[in-house]
């Protein structure tokens, strides 16, 4: 839910379109470890991913922006819609908690809200380079934190589904997209952005083809700059190259690891 707009407006049909929200999936990387951020609401102990509904005023695409705004403090983030989540029970055995995170929040439904009742979720996966964010908690959050895709903490709803198959788009577009410009610091090395990739798609890439078949993108270039890591070990940095970034974007590429 959106934290920061818990007022009277938010159980009006007339300003948010009834039975829809939009479930964000923020993805970052830190530490050789691909991470999701997570809110859990006041007084509970499970998890879900960043959420809201949809104003009448905005498009879905707006709202998936937003959510990742108000809790990265980041604007423009990349996103991509993946899915939709529509079961009818997908709600059913938390819907009481639901009621207690608002009345906890200092606000009381009426009895009959849409609010309390089934909505479908249209799911995006959000990129950003994790050390640019500032978490942001809102008054509906008791706790917003990084967890890592590996060790999620309990999950409230279906959001565990929702970070299932968000993992699966994010390892699909990965052979079609530059996903490491959203995740990677502007300058990298070549270890830096194989580890990347080993950690998004589960598994050992040979770092000779690898690198080989990145290159061959024309989306990444060698800079004439070094990071010195130790003795004897000063790998060269790298960046990505903005205009055939936008291109690969816009094109699509393959690579096939």
């Amino acid at each position: 839910m959106d934290t920061r707009e818990l007022d009277p407006s938010y159980f009006d049909e007339q300003v948010y379109v009834k039975h829809v929200a939009v479930d964000n999936v923020i993805f970052g990387y830190h530490d050789r470890e691909l991470k999701v951020l997570l809110q859990r609401p006041n007084f509970q102990l499970k998890w879900t991913v960043a959420g809201g509904y949809v104003r009448k005023t905005e498009s879905i695409e707006e709202a998936a922006h937003h959510i990742a705004f108000l809790r990265t403090g980041l604007k423009n983030l990349f996103l991509e819609q993946f899915k939709s989540f529509g079961h009818p029970s997908r709600t059913k055995d938390d819907w009481q908690a639901i009621k207690k995170a608002i009345e906890n929040a200092g606000m009381t439904p009426p009895p009959d809200s849409w609010i309390l009742d089934y909505s479908v979720s249209i799911a995006f996966y959000t990129l950003t380079e994790f050390s640019l964010v500032t978490v942001q908690k809102g008054p509906f959050d008791e706790a917003l934190d990084w967890w890592p895709v590996s060790q999620l903490p309990p999950m409230m709803f279906d959001h565990a589904l929702i970070i299932e198959e968000a993992l699966k788009a994010l390892r699909r577009d990965i052979y079609h997209y530059p996903i490491g410009y959203e995740l990677l610091p502007r300058k990298f090395t070549l270890p830096e952005i194989h580890s990347l990739y080993e950690t998004i798609l589960g598994k050992m890439l040979d770092n000779r083809n690898f690198t080989r078949k990145l290159m061959s993108t024309g989306i990444i270039k060698k800079l004439d700059e070094v990071r010195n890591i130790g003795a004897h070990r000063s790998p060269y940095l790298y960046k990505f190259e903005k205009k055939n970034y936008d291109a690969a974007l816009k094109n699509g590429i393959f690579l096939g690891f």
